[in-house]
């Protein structure tokens, strides 16, 4: 990373070309659903850049089968840019990958957080959007990448601790941020009216107990073709661009980016 590591830089307010997929907890689909909206996005002609900030479990080239010359590590390590550890995807986006299974990543100080969220922020005026792809859970490294997002996508599913992690997360961030724009996607439904039980069921607690009831961004029911594309380390809209999972997050795509 370039600059002073040591530095500290002031806080960063929220951008609206910064969208951050979040979870309560692992297992619910959030890094494939970061890396499909990302292509779906690409689809309508937006620069799109993928940035994986799960810092320690990182896991977007892996799923893609890609091994990219530099990753987030080297730029923190100051051997890189971010443009230098960014890599393109036949799907048409670009993506900055994280370095799985390091410690260090995973307990960056604040100081060195800090820059680069300022790096990512500046990085981002090449693109029409950015996802980053975060941590599952609440940490620190979590909630100072979340502090980037114009708006906050929460992956859950229908299993109670899913909903009850998602739930803990849309706490912490109200209670650090509030009036963040936090929006929900279900995930792995078995048909529309089960993803909307299971979005009523997180609604309803959080307007119980946070006097806030978050929007649905959308329903992805569940589809065996996820599962192949992810076995075949590709992206579904390259494997099976007609499969329901692929229609139906492309329809969040479109209801993010609004009308143009």
């Amino acid at each position: 990373m370039t600059g002073d590591l040591s530095s500290t830089t002031p806080d960063i307010a929220p951008r609206r070309s910064i969208v951050a997929v979040a979870s309560g907890k692992g297992g619910v689909g959030k890094t494939w659903f970061a890396i499909t909206l990302a292509h779906a996005v690409a689809k309508r002609n937006r620069a799109v850049l993928l940035f994986d900030g799960d810092l320690g479990l990182a896991n977007v080239d892996i799923q893609l089968g890609l091994m990219p010359k530099h990753d987030l590590g080297a730029v923190i390590e100051g051997r890189a840019t971010l443009q230098g550890a960014t890599t393109r995807y036949e799907g048409g986006f670009d993506i900055v990958a994280g370095r799985s299974g390091s410690a260090a990543l995973s307990s960056l100080p604040p100081s060195q957080l800090t820059e680069l969220r300022a790096e990512l922020v500046r990085y981002a005026n090449r693109y029409d959007l950015v996802i980053v792809d975060l941590g599952a859970g609440v940490d620190r490294t979590v909630r100072l990448l979340s502090q980037l997002a114009g708006t906050v996508l929460v992956v859950t599913n229908d299993e109670p601790t899913a909903i009850t992690d998602a739930y803990a997360y849309i706490k912490m961030t109200l209670a650090a941020h509030p009036g963040t724009d936090i929006r929900i996607v279900v995930n792995m439904a078995a048909n529309v009216a089960d993803g909307e039980r299971t979005y009523r069921t997180l609604a309803e607690a959080c307007n119980s107990f946070l006097k806030v009831q978050p929007p649905l961004a959308g329903i992805i029911r569940r589809d065996g073709r996820v599962r192949e594309a992810i076995r075949t380390q590709s992206s579904l809209f390259l494997k099976s661009p007609g499969a329901d999972a692929a229609v139906d997050v492309d329809a969040i795509a479109g209801r993010l980016l609004g009308p143009g």
